[in-house]
């Protein structure tokens, strides 16, 4: 990932003299030189993207989630009139992080995974049931005057705290345990705190966003793949603990197995991208909304489009949250700093790599489990990280002006 980050960057100096090129990966805050805010292609092609993502998604998630709105006895517009409203506070969100310095998420980066951190506890913690309630078997939720899901936001601040780290110790990366063993130290406690809601897809989500950072600033992947080793016995641990994981790898590596049981979900999601066809069977005629596959409007929201819209849909889909990984890359590569190259790849991910998990899941490519379709899939809490992510993106492209930025411009 890194090496295509980079290569969308380069450039071929045109002045004489030759100048060095300092890519996003050398460059460190105090050699970048600094540029106007301006407006960049990429900055639009990124609300192009996200406007394209969420009205699409607004249209489908309605499809999919109005005869549930009216099992519960609510109109059928219920579930997206609130993710409309997430939508706009989200956009608003966008807007504001747009205008902010990218910088300042270094200064802010410890001060944010803290507040965070104890949010999650309060969440997990002995008595807090009045405001952290458990639903569906789990907490996971915060209720502060309005619900929010504190491991969303996590991973927001783990990519700019793992980002913030990653530059202070740049010359330290390459060591196991002067480089990787102190990141560990601090991602191990918030995944703990995730699990015991239990939610194991965010806490692997968090490892593995902050990993990527980590990699793209130059760990080596031999200690990743050293300690993913050295952590498959504890996941299966937890695995065997729980006995839905279980069920669910089970259900994953036999589809067809126990249609009405443990492959329930899965064979129900493939029915539904199946039965889509080239074309779909047309907006708003999806047959497995109608109780036959759980969660259409969240973790199968794909399945559902795929249904309606068929193969179309998907490639629409695809091609949405691929421009999303071309564009930030890009703008990552063109990033001034080495900060801004870091924390971009983190945004980066963070959309891209939900989006194809999500759809992983829904096609039995994965197991199953609850990972949101950026933009699409309803959860305000998911759906503010996404924009906050997009902000950002834009904060760091409108730094980057025109031109890659090199040391030594004059």
């Amino acid at each position: 990932m890194t090496s295509i980050a980079i290569g969308l960057g380069w450039r071929k100096k045109q002045a004489e003299p030759v100048q060095p090129v300092v890519t996003p990966r050398d460059r460190t805050p105090s050699t970048a030189v600094p540029v106007a805010h301006v407006e960049t292609w990429e900055s639009r092609a990124l609300v192009g993207l996200t406007a394209f993502a969420f009205a699409f998604g607004l249209m489908e998630m309605y499809s999919a989630s109005s005869f549930l709105a009216a099992s519960d006895g609510q109109p059928g517009h219920f579930y997206a009139l609130k993710q409309l409203t997430g939508g706009i506070t989200g956009a608003v969100l966008a807007v504001a992080l747009s205008r902010v310095d990218y910088r300042r998420w270094r200064l802010l980066a410890w001060p944010m995974l803290c507040a965070l951190t104890l949010m999650l506890v309060v969440v997990v913690m002995p008595g807090t049931e009045a405001i952290a309630p458990r639903i569906n078997g789990a907490r996971r939720w915060l209720n502060l005057g309005i619900s929010i899901q504190p491991s969303e936001f996590m991973k927001i601040a783990i990519i700019a705290w793992t980002a913030a780290m990653a530059v202070k110790k740049a010359d330290r990366l390459h060591s196991l345990s002067k480089g990787l063993m102190p990141f560990l130290v601090v991602w191990l406690p918030i995944v703990l705190l995730v699990l015991k809601q239990p939610n194991m897809s965010a806490a692997l989500l968090i490892v593995l966003l902050a990993s990527l950072v980590l990699f793209a600033g130059g760990a080596r992947i031999g200690h990743f793949i050293l300690l993913g080793l050295l952590a498959v016995p504890v996941l299966w641990k937890l695995i065997q603990g729980e006995g839905y994981r279980a069920r669910r790898i089970a259900a994953f590596l036999d589809p067809t197995h126990d249609t009405g049981g443990v492959s329930y979900q899965i064979h129900q999601s493939l029915i539904a991208i199946g039965s889509g066809g080239v074309g779909g069977v047309g907006f708003g005629e999806s047959r497995q909304k109608y109780g036959f596959l759980p969660e259409p409007h969240n973790d199968f929201l794909f399945s559902m489009i795929a249904e309606e819209w068929g193969l179309l849909g998907i490639l629409f889909v695809v091609a949405v949250f691929s421009g999303f990984l071309v564009v930030g890359y890009r703008i990552a590569a063109r990033a001034p700093d080495r900060f801004g190259y870091l924390l971009a790849i983190g945004m980066t991910n963070l959309i891209a790599v939900s989006a194809f998990l999500h759809m992983g899941v829904a096609l039995a490519l994965l197991p199953t489990t609850g990972v949101a379709l950026p933009f699409m899939s309803y959860g305000r809490s998911a759906l503010l990280t996404s924009f906050a992510a997009v902000g950002i993106l834009m904060a760091i492209a409108r730094a980057t002006g025109p031109e890659p930025v090199r040391e030594g411009a004059r």
